[in-house]
């Protein structure tokens, strides 16, 4: 059985021997999943605001107190009511 030819992927600008070792698909995967843990992309200037997981999760929690803290505001409509 012959083997496929790799095909290089890599940009130009990127060498293989730049990386210290190859990557490993799934090598997280197992703890990720055990853990239940969400992985969301953040775009480069909200990443900027925010150095490290703990200060994105501070600023979610006060969002999310400061919505709890609200009272509901009622329909338009029962606004229009109210004020005639």
């Amino acid at each position: 059985m012959k083997k496929a030819k790799a095909i290089d992927e890599l940009r130009p600008e990127y060498k293989l021997s730049d990386f210290k070792s190859r990557g490993v698909r799934g090598k997280y995967y197992k703890r990720i999943m055990a853990e239940r843990t969400n992985v969301v992309l953040l775009d480069r200037d909200v990443a900027k605001a925010f150095p490290d997981s703990i200060t994105v999760n501070e600023a979610l929690r006060s969002i999310l107190r400061t919505r709890r803290s609200r009272r509901p505001t009622p329909p338009r409509a029962a606004r229009r009511r109210a004020a005639a």
